[in-house]
């Protein structure tokens, strides 16, 4: 019983001194490792980089997943963000030209004080009647009568057709016909006006029509501008209404008639003044624009 236990501890002992050795051995400066060595540093790094490959592989696959997550998250972030600017962008620009436009039309105000100017906003234009008509927010409480005429900042846009007590209907030169007529004239130095009438709207040219009822010795040339003449006794005088593009002679050669680009755009309408005439004949009541003829 007791021979066997001091064996085993002789082992024991033996087996430490072995080991020792070994790693003593093992620790030497040495050029040339031994085959052994070789071969256990071989086979482990086989091992480990067989377990690293794949372990790198998903890695990347799971890294990969969060970099184009978090892509997708910063151009949403982005594009939000450009959305906005855009949003800001055209918000921007739109009360520049609001203001701007404001600011012409208080100019054209203080440019018209001999007459009664009502300072008013479309709130309203049919999609049907986009060219002929718009609504107003200013009624007969208002000042405005039927026949007064409507300009923008920069020239006339038409007449009011009709109003009510808090609204009225405008309308546009573009919706005028041979019913509708504005006495209007070519400014000229000294005597050489040329004096017309607008008649109507041709739709083809999209231009006004305006025919010569005074001849003059000149001729009139493209781009010379189209005022209100006053003459009518409805409309102020001086009130710009567009540029002549082309004259044409009737087919008898009495007459000429030229085509007239107006100055203001009757696509884009939004603050406008209704002008009233004053003088001993402002009152506009049931005078039609037919009776400037």
């Amino acid at each position: 019983m007791r021979v066997f236990p001091r064996k085993r501890l002789f082992i024991l002992l033996i087996g430490i001194i072995i080991l020792v050795g070994l790693i003593g051995y093992s620790l030497q400066d040495r050029e040339n490792e031994t085959i052994v060595e070789q071969f256990v540093k071989d086979t482990v790094g086989w091992a480990q980089n067989l377990v690293h490959t794949p372990v790198d592989y998903v890695t990347g696959i799971f890294e990969n997943i969060d970099d184009i997550k978090n892509t997708y998250e910063e151009n949403k972030i982005l594009r939000e963000n450009i959305a906005e600017y855009k949003s800001l962008q055209y918000e921007v620009q739109e009360l520049k030209e609001e203001n701007e436009e404001l600011r012409n039309t208080i100019d054209k105000t203080e440019s018209i004080r001999d007459y009664n100017p009502v300072q008013a906003t479309v709130i309203s234009r049919s999609p049907e009647r986009w060219i002929e008509q718009v609504t107003i927010n200013k009624g007969s409480q208002d000042g405005v009568e039927e026949n007064m005429a409507v300009i923008t900042a920069d020239g006339m846009i038409g007449k009011v057709e009709s109003e009510s007590k808090f609204t009225s209907s405008v309308k546009l030169l573009t919706g005028f016909d041979q019913f509708n007529r504005i006495s209007a004239k070519v400014s000229r130095e000294g005597d050489d006006d040329v004096i017309g009438m607008i008649e109507g709207y041709d739709q083809e040219t999209n231009q006004l029509m305006f025919r010569v009822v005074e001849e003059s010795d000149f001729d009139l040339e493209e781009g010379e501008l189209v005022l209100s003449s006053g003459m009518g006794g409805v409309f102020p005088a001086g009130l710009p209404i567009g540029e002549v593009k082309e004259v044409k002679p009737d087919e008898y050669g009495l007459t000429r008639t030229a085509f007239v680009e107006p100055v203001a755009d009757m696509y884009d309408i939004n603050n406008v003044i209704v002008v009233e005439r004053q003088g001993p004949d402002n009152d506009a009541s049931g005078e039609s624009e037919e009776a400037e003829s």
